[in-house]
């Protein structure tokens, strides 16, 4: 639920705001009265947030995150800026990283209230995963060039049209036998409403929550293997769910044109679970939701007769 913030005409530079998680944060900010300029590679992304918008409250702009003009054009004039911008290809460094930090410095350097910089649960310079090295060198750009900055990491992000829940949904849909990755891999879902809301929260408050670290994770710790069965119960299916053994996982993930790449392996294997060393949704104000509330609504779609079916329990 969003809050009271101070956002009425700010004028709030969303980096990467195209993507799954953006669309909400502009969401939240948007409700409460926040001017919005979001940029990214795929601006055209962002068009069905129009009619969320009041007359002269939304800017959308194309923004390459490598180039510095670009960035400059994009943060010059704001009160505040989100850094949202995540890849699993490419040069992540340049990406995830440096870039994050020239981010940061413009937006000190041109005067910017408040910075929140989104990087991830498991974001560690030591990391087997290269996702998880540029994300941990993000932060400490960020760091650097803007003190203050909030650093938001969430955890897997669930929601109705999300890229997580969905996949396997479809896959429970279509195989009456499924491979499960993984499968004691422990996952701490977040629902992508509540972090939203976080981190408009954070954004609001620089006072309180600047200079933070916020691991997001939601209320239930679970499976891969739990979550796999949750979701057939939901469809009213009943799949044979077969464990795959790290050595079968592993090779599969090496193997070219997969939808799993070896990095994106380690980082499952890995887990995603908040840490406890760090602040959490409910220093920002947010009781986060289960999956739960919301799975047996969502998968009616999956279900072999649709909202006809039958409910599970």
């Amino acid at each position: 639920m969003a809050t009271s913030d101070p956002f009425n005409n700010q004028l709030v530079t969303l980096l990467g705001g195209s993507g799954f998680l953006g669309n909400y944060v502009a969401q939240s900010l948007l409700e409460r009265g926040a001017r919005l300029r979001i940029v990214s590679r795929n601006p055209e992304k962002c068009f069905k947030l129009k009619p969320l918008a009041n007359l002269g409250q939304l800017q959308i702009g194309r923004c390459n995150i490598t180039d510095e003009q670009s960035l400059f054009a994009a943060i010059s004039g704001a009160d505040a800026v989100v850094n949202l911008v995540g890849v699993f290809g490419g040069d992540l460094n340049a990406v995830m990283g440096r870039s994050a930090g020239k981010a940061a410095r413009i937006a000190s350097e041109t005067g910017v209230k408040s910075f929140v910089h989104v990087s991830a649960i498991g974001a560690d310079d030591e990391s087997l995963s290269k996702y998880g090295q540029a994300k941990a060198l993000g932060e400490k750009l960020v760091r650097e060039a803007y003190p203050k900055a909030s650093i938001i990491r969430p955890s897997v992000i669930f929601g109705s049209d999300d890229a997580f829940i969905n996949m396997f949904a479809g896959l429970i849909q279509m195989a009456p036998a499924l491979p499960v990755f993984g499968p004691d891999a422990e996952m701490q879902p977040a629902y992508v409403d509540d972090v939203a809301d976080a981190i408009a929260n954070a954004l609001g408050n620089p006072g309180s929550h600047g200079g933070k670290i916020f691991e997001l994770g939601g209320p239930e710790v679970m499976t891969m293997m739990d979550i796999h069965q949750r979701i057939a119960a939901a469809q009213g299916r009943s799949p044979l769910l077969i464990p795959m053994p790290d050595i079968a996982s592993s090779t599969f993930a090496n193997l070219p044109l997969t939808p799993m790449s070896r990095d994106q392996w380690i980082m499952l294997k890995a887990g995603n679970t908040a840490s406890g060393d760090h602040a959490g949704f409910e220093q920002l104000g947010i009781e986060p939701k289960p999956l739960g509330v919301f799975l047996d609504k969502w998968m009616v779609k999956y279900r072999k007769h649709g909202r006809f079916a039958r409910a599970s329990a």
